[in-house]
């Protein structure tokens, strides 16, 4: 079902949780990490608003469950190999693995990802935003782990996620052109 207009109410949520997560973001991680981090949840905000549907989430459930599980596999190398003291030495901005209350609330932001099967079951527009930022996100934004090593000072090399980026983000890629397909 292709809609004209979002609802009001649907544009303020998809605004005010974009805006939070680049705010909160930005308060915990720095200019440069929060900017990436907020990359996929701005793409996939424009891409929601550009491409106006309400898919199904049967449309895009087996690209969504792939994507998802490669996603975890992604944060456990990204942890194992240590991204995020990787990302601080890179940028010179320390960066802290967060717990407290900003923190969850950041972790809070990008789990409404997993909203999105729901949401699109419900026939809900929001979920198409969720589902959107959450494969812009993977497809898009994790493709920095191919960028973050031109800025060491080492010859290019492995950065902590890049492997599991390999099949990570043309599995997002899967997802975003299943919805541009219902978006038609």
């Amino acid at each position: 079902m292709n809609l004209q207009v979002y609802r009001p109410v649907d544009l303020a949520i998809s605004f005010a949780h974009a805006t939070s997560t680049i705010v909160i973001g930005w308060l915990l991680l720095g200019l440069i990490p929060a900017g990436l981090f907020s990359l996929g949840f701005l793409i996939g905000l424009v891409l929601w608003l550009s491409h106006p549907s309400l898919p199904t989430f049967r449309s895009i459930r087996v690209p969504y469950f792939v994507t998802l599980a490669l996603f975890v596999v992604h944060k456990v190398e990204e942890r194992t190999w240590g991204f995020f003291p990787a990302l601080s030495k890179l940028t010179g901005v320390s960066i802290a693995e967060n717990v407290g209350p900003l923190g969850i609330l950041l972790y809070m932001l990008a789990a409404a990802w997993l909203l999105a099967p729901w949401l699109l079951s419900q026939q809900k527009p929001l979920g198409g935003y969720f589902a959107w930022s959450f494969f812009a996100s993977m497809g898009v934004t994790e493709l920095a782990h191919f960028i973050f090593p031109l800025f060491a000072t080492k010859r290019y090399g492995y950065f902590p996620g890049m492997l599991s980026v390999v099949a990570l983000a043309p599995a997002a890629w899967w997802g975003m052109r299943r919805l541009l397909s219902v978006a038609k």
